[in-house]
């Protein structure tokens, strides 16, 4: 008797044990956890020296963060607080290293009007600062952004409502417009020696690129045509510029496949006797449309005389170099300096024109990693490797270090650092706070899927820690935005899917399935898949993508095929949407945010030349791709988001869309944010918007 009590007490006493380990690996975590973690960017080391700045999104408080070898132990420069959603980037170092200058605040929208989430009824703006290293409160240089400091360290050229002003870095001087010039100017760039200062003059059909002589206090401007220059790159000694040409097209159109173009173009030009000529042209066909990577400019220009860009020749994102040494001309061959079926993204060179370093998905198609190359051509080498993601590199200390950020499945976007032969080290390991939930997180399964005419497609499943082998789980589908995106295996780079992959961790954790689809039309896959025939106002050919992901959760077995939802947001709104009006027999529900609804009233939001009346095929086409054009075969509920001063997608076309379910009394909610941009500046808007998805989701597909 005396053994079986002992024995049942040890039962009892291990299920207990057994039971606390499986709550605790199930453990649930709140939305305000999963989101909790602060978001780096804008990482930039100085041109001298070991520094590293970037800035911290810490729950909305957006701050400059700097580390300085040898350490590099990441500190707090500035000392902004609470939600306020004021942006901040564009970092740029004093030559000297002692100081950055960074903006702060949106751009105005096409009314002049900054963006004001928290509604301020004083209102905001947006402005340039410097700040020193020494701990001394931020100083305000003037009203604009793209600062870009001289050389000579005595002021900062920046842009002031599409002006180029100017201001000295002194105590109390004041900022002046230093060009009356018409179109709006960018991309400012100082010759190396400071005594130049170039821009690009876009006008309506055409751009210029202007160069203003300091001593002469005279502007002139480079080659000029019909066409578009951009992109322009001094030369190292400051006597030449180099900038990319895309021939004049009348072409007023957005959101199809664009395969081939009339070829783009490099030319150089002599400062001094403003002559030009090309030195480099693309290839017809694949390649003959400039596709960028993700950098300050598109071009480079590194030691001996080697000019780096992007191109596209074998239809996929590569890097190339060119000699434009004095003598050579037009008609030599790049040589390829990233070859494979990969795509480079992330690009910056080192400070001596020597390597380049690059992000890219080689080898690791769901993933990103970071690779150096010199700029005369060899072998790339890996310095990152494994099952994480690693972007955004930059060279510190001579070339010696490389910071970058990183994330994998379950720890979120953090800075790091490689010093010599050391393993990577977090720059700011309190970045992730403790109430972050990253050991209640799951892996994400990379998963090739049919659209529903047989095209592969990549995507990631997120399943619940723990399942029932007997039970049908409600799903959800996502979709991100862009298209020219592309979801991970793990924490992704850009702010707004930071969030949107933090949100599906969320969905699963309260006991969804997920599928996160990378359909057509998005990047990473190469350029016939991201310009997929018939994609977007052209047919929206990515519903294949829609039905095939929602034939392929409906044909799991641990799918309940009754309850099947989906979510997405800017363009994946518009596939939600779609999804929704087409097929309402096989989603359920589901939550659009700010989603397209009507090509013909986006497209003109992105390309204003665009007149549906002069092309009313093409015009045809795009509403019938669009989901307003479905609408009365719509029938599952949805609930919409959007902040009405939304610059991306204007707020009418969800005043449009709910106009016309009322019409077919259609269940849907609305969640509406005013003052508020396309992509939300407030966390406070982030959680708003995603417990409204998670509860409405709840609502329609777990009861």
């Amino acid at each position: 008797m005396s053994l079986n009590k002992h024995f049942l007490r040890a039962v009892i006493i291990t299920c207990f044990i057994v039971s606390v380990s499986v709550r605790a690996q199930q453990k649930t975590f709140t939305l305000e956890q999963v989101m909790s973690s602060a978001f780096p960017s804008d990482l930039t080391a100085a041109p001298n020296g070991g520094k590293i700045a970037w800035v911290l999104n810490e729950r909305g408080a957006r701050n400059i963060w700097v580390a300085e070898a040898p350490d590099y132990k990441g500190r707090r420069l500035t000392s902004y607080h609470g939600d306020d959603g004021e942006e901040m980037g564009e970092l740029v170092w004093m030559p000297d290293g002692r100081a950055l200058v960074y903006t702060r605040g949106g751009e105005p929208n096409g009314a002049g009007e900054n963006p004001n989430p928290r509604s301020r009824p004083e209102g905001t703006g947006q402005t340039v600062w410097l700040v020193s290293l020494d701990g001394k409160e931020p100083r305000q240089l003037g009203e604009g952004r793209s600062p870009a400091v001289s050389p000579q360290s005595d002021g900062v050229a920046f842009i002031n409502k599409d002006q180029v002003w100017w201001v000295k870095t002194g105590v109390g001087e004041k900022a002046a417009q230093l060009i009356h010039a018409r179109g709006e100017c960018d991309s400012l760039r100082w010759s190396p020696d400071g005594t130049k200062l170039c821009f690009v003059s876009s006008r309506a059909d055409h751009s210029f690129v202007g160069v203003y002589n300091w001593s002469s206090q005279t502007l002139r401007y480079l080659d000029p045509s019909v066409d578009r220059d951009s992109d322009p790159v001094w030369s190292r000694d400051g006597k030449r510029l180099a900038f990319i040409r895309v021939p004049a097209s009348r072409e007023a159109f957005a959101f199809g496949p664009k395969r081939a173009g009339s070829p783009w173009s490099i030319r150089v030009v002599e400062v001094e006797t403003g002559a030009g000529h090309e030195v480099w042209r693309a290839d017809e066909g694949k390649g003959s449309v400039l596709r960028e990577t993700v950098a300050d400019n598109q071009l480079f220009w590194g030691m001996k005389d080697r000019l780096i860009f992007p191109w596209e020749k074998d239809g996929w994102t590569h890097l190339y170099s060119l000699s434009v040494a004095a003598g050579e001309t037009r008609g030599q061959q790049a040589t390829p300096l990233t070859p494979g079926e990969f795509e480079v993204e992330h690009v910056t060179m080192t400070a001596d024109g020597a390597e380049i370093l690059y992000s890219s998905n080689q080898g690791d198609i769901d993933r990103r990693h970071i690779w150096r190359v010199s700029v005369q051509g060899g072998p790339p080498s890996a310095l990152t490797s494994g099952s994480g993601l690693e972007w955004s590199p930059v060279a510190a200390n001579n070339g010696r270090d490389i910071a970058f950020i990183r994330s994998d499945a379950r720890r979120p976007a953090r800075a790091a650092i490689i010093t010599g032969p050391a393993k990577a080290r977090d720059l700011a390991a309190e970045a992730v706070p403790a109430e972050f939930p990253e050991h209640a997180l799951v892996e994400p399964q990379p998963v090739i899927l049919n659209g529903a005419d047989g095209m592969k497609i990549h995507a990631q499943l997120f399943l619940p820690a723990h399942m029932d082998a007997n039970k049908r789980y409600p799903a959800v589908i996502f979709f991100h935005g862009g298209s020219r995106r592309q979801m991970l295996l793990g924490w992704h780079y850009n702010y707004y899917y930071h969030n949107a992959y933090a949100m599906n961790q969320y969905l699963v954790n309260r006991g969804y399935i997920v599928l996160a689809v990378n359909y057509r039309s998005g990047i990473g896959y190469g350029m016939e898949f991201r310009e997929a025939l018939n994609y977007g106002a052209t047919g929206g050919s990515e519903f294949n993508d829609v039905l095939g992901a929602g034939l392929y959760m409906r044909n799991r077995a641990d799918v309940d095929p009754q309850r099947i939802g989906l979510w997405g947001g800017s363009y994946g709104g518009y596939l939600t949407a779609l999804g929704l009006a087409r097929a309402s027999n096989l989603f359920a529900a589901g939550v659009d945010m700010h989603g397209v609804h009507d090509w013909n009233i986006v497209i003109r939001n992105f390309v204003p030349a665009y007149n549906p009346g002069a092309r009313p095929d093409a015009a045809r086409l795009a509403f019938e791709s669009s989901p307003l054009s479905a609408v009365k075969t719509w029938r599952s509920p949805v609930l919409l988001i959007h902040g009405d001063d939304d610059r991306n997608v204007p707020f009418s076309e969800t005043v449009h869309l709910a106009e016309a379910l009322r019409e077919q009394h259609v269940e849907f909610e609305q969640l509406i944010f005013p003052d508020e941009i396309h992509d939300f500046l407030t966390q406070e808007d982030w959680i708003r918007a995603y417990r409204a998805s998670a509860d409405f989701l709840d609502r329609h597909l777990t009861k």
